[in-house]
């Protein structure tokens, strides 16, 4: 029978462990499944023969006896905000507190602090000075050099700086976790501070973060070494800033990227290169771990809103190629695709085939966007050499393989298990990929394949897609391709559906304020989406996430690859003003949408938007 790892003395008492290896802390409820990064990585040291426990949603008040019950580990604390940046986990952008928090039973809203790494960890360090800790997870990887923080409305400095923490591991954990903890293994003793941060100097680590004193710093500073502004140069100069985000961004997205240095308080970070890709056989290996698959018994009862979004979903790949500039995923997950095996995608679905409340409809096969399994460039040696942000703008690389067999050949093979009523396509699908004409006349008939099923047999009623805004020059600045693209999509699918007598809606994603959006441009976005009869529902107003390229330009004013000016909307009122024309067809928005146009000298537009006015 398989078990959870432990969460209390209890648990840890009864597989006869008095001392513990690894102690994670995670920000969400601990769910047991390869969706939820603190599983993930508690399952992965556990594999290396580690005994592991987790404390999730630990109390931060009071007397932190959460944080002492399972005592001093033998290699280290680990800490992590849980699935999503704290901060856009708790809070709207206009900065306020969400109704629900998709991570926590019941959707509490109380059950973590702004900031868990940092808060976490500084608890650890006032207890445990002594110990090693470890920060990991989305939290630290946008936040792992000066960064812009939006819900303080300035910049700040690296949160291993912040923290305390000893170590920062950036990106998907797996390899760094592994190898960092076989090197611990290798002293059997007891590891305290002095000792791991050693170690960790004479055996730098891939895709870790370390402050030192530039005399600790591994063979110096070098000639290939990427030396940023410093953060106080940056604090100074918005130039500076950007000028730092393009070298940050490239060398995430690189297979063989060079190490990173930025000072800051008169020391030193040192950002070590990232892996190059996990391979098939390391992913599957991840996600064929021992997980249960389910909630810990200690939430029975609760309901757990994100746990029941994906409990009947697979997750097919991981990377995005795309690069949209107001996207964190490559800043975590890279850009480079690494796609699980057809055994391992179907080992996973008999599993939830098992499960007592499965009615026989996957509700997911996808990643982060769901159409990219097993795309990667023809000729790996350009793939090596290349550090585009983006595969596929401002146009589709040619080398890059764009054939949609193998995907088509995963469905076909899900849809086959006598279980699996229906699997549905849930994730956002890049209809730029299927719509590029690749020049070979079998892998562009694939591609017309592939649309003709999604739109037949994986639609569960409605089909959503991101085409973010209908005016060109923004969806430039976004890396999105031409609004003209979505016209053809929607007239495909929309035939589509009529030729299978289907009643399905396309629902299309927008974003306001973005960099580049003006009001002008958000009135031309509500009379193009008032002319294709869509009542908007799928919309929301630019949050500025660390670690984007979008977010470098909003907050500098520069966009990092020109260093050209760039205007965005940043006050409230501005923000709030290219929101409305989302709801031009709500009476009550209708007078402050007219007032607004003549407010920017666009009359002209009123017209248009509502007829005679």
């Amino acid at each position: 029978m398989l078990q959870f790892l432990p969460t209390t003395k209890k648990e840890c008492e009864q597989r006869g462990w008095t001392q513990l290896d690894v102690i994670l802390f995670s920000g969400d409820a601990y769910v047991d499944h390869p969706s939820f990064g603190a599983a993930v990585i508690g399952r992965v040291l556990e594999a290396q023969g580690l005994r592991v426990a987790i404390v999730p949603q630990p109390d931060w008040h009071g007397d932190f006896r959460d944080f002492k019950k399972l005592g001093r580990p033998r290699l280290f604390f680990a800490v992590s905000p849980g699935c999503m940046d704290s901060m856009v986990n708790k809070y709207t952008a206009n900065r306020r507190l969400r109704s629900e928090d998709a991570y926590s039973p019941d959707g509490r809203t109380d059950l973590r602090p702004d900031y868990p790494t940092i808060v976490y960890t500084k608890i650890l360090k006032q207890l445990f000075p002594d110990v090693p800790v470890l920060i990991g997870g989305i939290e630290a990887s946008l936040r792992r050099l000066t960064h812009y923080d939006y819900w303080q409305d300035r910049l700040l400095p690296s949160i291993l700086y912040t923290s305390g923490a000893d170590l920062l591991t950036y990106g998907m954990g797996e390899k760094n976790n592994t190898s960092i903890v076989r090197l611990l293994m290798e002293q059997d003793c007891e590891i305290d501070v002095t000792l791991f941060r050693n170690l960790m100097m004479r055996h730098p680590q891939r895709q870790t973060v370390m402050l030192m004193d530039e005399r600790e710093i591994p063979r110096g500073i070098r000639p290939d070494d990427i030396v940023l502004h410093s953060h106080e140069e940056c604090l100074r100069s918005k130039l500076a800033q950007a000028e730092n985000f393009r070298h940050i961004e490239e060398e995430s997205n690189k297979y063989d990227a060079q190490r990173i240095l930025q000072q800051v308080d008169g020391r030193w970070l040192v950002v070590n290169p990232p892996y190059q890709p996990m391979s098939q056989t390391e992913l599957d290996q991840s996600f064929d771990l021992p997980y249960t698959r389910l909630p810990h018994p200690k939430y029975r009862g609760k309901r757990i809103p994100a746990y029941d979004m994906i409990k009947h979903s697979v997750t097919l790949h991981r990377g995005c190629f795309g690069g949209c500039a107001f996207c964190t995923i490559s800043a975590h997950q890279g850009k480079f695709i690494t796609s699980r095996s057809k055994e391992s995608i179907l080992r996973e679905v008999e599993q939830i085939t098992r499960m007592p409340d499965f009615h026989g409809y996957i509700s997911d096969l996808g990643g982060p966007s769901a159409n990219m399994y097993a795309m990667h460039g023809r000729d790996l040696n350009i793939c090596h050499k290349c550090k585009r942000p983006s595969c596929i703008h401002p146009s589709v690389c040619k080398n890059l393989n764009t054939d949609h067999s193998q995907l088509l050949d995963i469905y076909h093979a899900v849809d086959a298990i006598k279980a699996v009523k229906k699997s549905f396509i849930g994730s956002g699908i890049r209809y730029d990929l299927l719509l590029h004409d690749t020049g070979d006349e079998r892998i562009n008939r694939v591609n017309r394949q592939y649309t003709e099923e999604l739109i037949t047999r994986h639609v569960s009623g409605r089909l959503k897609v991101a085409p973010e805004h209908t005016s060109d020059s923004v969806l430039s600045i976004m890396r999105k391709p031409p609004f003209r693209l979505f016209y053809d999509f929607k007239r495909i699918f929309d035939d589509t559906c009529q030729r299978h007598h289907l009643r399905q809606q396309l629902i299309p994603y927008f974003i306001s304020s973005h960099p580049g959006s003006t009001a002008a441009d958000m009135a031309e976005l509500a009379i193009i989406t008032k002319s294709l009869d869509f009542h908007l529902e799928q919309v929301q107003d630019f949050t500025p996430t660390p670690m984007t390229v979008a977010t470098e330009t909003w907050y500098t004013g520069y966009h990092p690859y020109t260093l050209q000016p760039i205007y965005s909307a940043r006050s409230q009122r501005d923000k709030l003003a290219q929101r409305q024309f989302f709801f031009w067809y709500k009476r009550d928005q209708q007078q402050q949408i007219i007032n607004e146009l003549r407010r920017i000298g666009r009359p002209d537009l009123i017209k248009r938007l509502f007829g005679q006015k």
